[in-house]
């Protein structure tokens, strides 16, 4: 099993890396590779990372397999910002599972389970009587991975990559 921890400093490259290789995988066919390069480098760089690890509201887990970052979580308390997230979640306060993502070598083999565990305990430990979360509705395997972790689809929102807005939905549970 991984080892989760929370993500530092010395981590940064990797994180980086990791989030650059494993982001375009969540993404719809339809998606252009400008697209996917645009939100890598505004929201995905060593910079935004930083930026990330030093936000109070923010959590951000790691999952290291034989010493490498196999996979991450990132974890946002609040109240979504988000008009239709905020009229679709039922459950407050909340935290939002921003970000889920495994490396591909590591698909299979209990890497998001753990890393799900993790942050739903992170949430937990910040007082949030539910989580909620945004997946593109054309990744299936993403969805049934989420509803085996206890989430249900409870709405609808749109969510920017490139200049295409993709339509997700949300998913959310009762910790």
């Amino acid at each position: 099993m991984p080892n989760v921890r929370p993500a530092r400093a010395s981590d940064l490259p990797e994180l980086a890396r990791v989030a650059a290789l494993t982001f375009p995988l969540a993404c719809p066919p339809h998606t252009t590779d400008e697209a996917k390069a645009d939100f890598i480098a505004t929201h995905l760089t060593e910079a935004h990372f930083a930026g990330y690890l030093a936000d109070s509201a923010r959590d951000v887990l790691v999952a290291e397999v034989a010493g490498e970052i196999a996979g991450y979580v990132m974890n946002v308390e609040g109240e979504p910002a988000d008009a239709d997230v905020a009229a679709a979640i039922r459950i407050r306060p909340t935290v939002e599972l921003s970000k889920c993502y495994v490396h591909p070598g590591h698909h299979g083999a209990g890497v998001a389970g753990s890393l799900m565990a993790a942050a739903l305990e992170a949430a937990g430990a910040r007082g949030a009587s539910g989580v909620w979360l945004g997946v593109n509705q054309e990744n299936g395997r993403a969805q049934a991975f989420y509803t085996k972790h206890g989430f249900e689809r409870v709405g609808v929102k749109r969510f920017l990559v490139g200049e295409r807005y993709e339509d997700d939905y949300v998913y959310e549970r009762a910790l």
